[in-house]
């Protein structure tokens, strides 16, 4: 049989607080989750607090396919949360600070773990500290050249900056954002399209393609993409979700669009990291972009159309889901 591929969350664990109910989440969280539910080895590098939420966290991961024994525990700082509100059912996002995950330490077991990995995932959001910054970049350097380093790109203000951007695509093989950041990744790393004007403001990106077709708007994403692979060596491939309306992928010698599935959505909280785990849990097995894209869009949809970001997932909906996928590849 063939060893399950160890695939990594380093980042934020955290509880979100939602209009009618408490759920656990962070980004890198959602994506272990989702990695060992397709049947890797999934682990979450993370701190929580030695309060309530960090115990109750503990207890809502235990039943999961997913590795708790690397969270740090933070005898100082609370277990994060995150209040949440929507609109048109987009998720907005008011992160209290600090929280245990912005303490991340590096260890030994850690940089071991790391240096096992096949796949690691990271975000912006849980390096606005300082020190979890570090931490975090240290373990994302110490990879083995084969392995995926996934960032994933998390824009929450005022949670950002030119710098971490700029330092975290050197450091990445694989960059995940949707379509409302594009223009804002690309402001702070001060890159404007080829053959365009520069982007200015996410308004004046976003005014000037809804006067496009659907065919002009992805020529622009793609010229995004392939100007972020030009300035970063290290960059493989750039991921572009689109909510409803699918994603675009593009390596330097090819790309593929994907036009998503129409679902009746429940909350959006967690669908981009249930894309980001699919696409690398099938990166690691050679899939070509079609496959890469049906498996997010097909994964990230059923998240979509359930509520929180962990939800249960009965065997016969994960079967049906990778057969489809598997079809899809045939």
């Amino acid at each position: 049989m063939t060893k399950p591929h160890l695939i990594l969350g380093i980042g934020e664990l955290l509880w979100d607080v939602l209009p009618n109910a408490t759920r656990l989440g962070g980004a890198p969280a959602n994506f272990a989750v989702m990695a060992g539910r397709l049947g890797n080895r999934a682990a979450i590098l993370s701190r929580i607090g030695r309060d309530d939420f960090g115990r109750q966290a503990i207890d809502r991961l235990t039943p999961m396919p997913v590795e708790t024994g690397l969270l740090q525990v933070d005898p100082a700082h609370e277990t994060g949360r995150v209040t949440v509100s929507f609109k048109d059912h987009e998720p907005r996002y008011t992160i209290h600070e600090p929280a245990a995950w912005d303490f991340l330490e590096l260890s030994d077991e850690w940089i071991q773990n790391v240096e096992r990995a096949d796949a690691i995932c990271f975000g912006s959001l849980a390096q606005r500290n300082p020190r979890s910054r570090k931490t975090i970049q240290t373990m994302v350097a110490e990879t083995s050249a084969s392995c995926i380093r996934v960032f994933d790109v998390n824009l929450r203000a005022p949670f950002y900056s030119a710098e971490v951007m700029q330092e975290s695509l050197e450091l990445a093989s694989v960059v995940k954002m949707n379509e409302t950041e594009v223009p804002l990744v690309l402001s702070l790393l001060n890159i404007d399209l080829l053959n365009v004007d520069p982007l200015g403001k996410t308004a004046d990106f976003e005014a000037r393609t809804a006067e496009t077709g659907r065919h002009a708007y992805t020529n622009l994403l793609r010229i995004a993409a392939e100007q972020l692979l030009s300035v970063f060596p290290a960059l493989q491939m750039v991921a572009i979700t689109r909510s409803a309306r699918g994603s675009l992928l593009a390596t330097r010698d090819e790309w593929d669009e994907h036009r998503g599935f129409p679902i009746k959505v429940a909350d959006a909280v967690g669908a981009g990291d249930a894309f980001t785990a699919a696409i690398t849990h099938y990166m690691l097995r050679g899939a070509d972009l079609a496959t890469l894209n049906e498996a997010g869009n097909r994964w990230g949809g059923w998240l979509a159309s359930q509520s929180g970001a962990m939800p249960a997932l009965p065997d016969s909906v994960r079967d049906a889901i990778v057969a489809a996928i598997e079809k899809t590849a045939g």
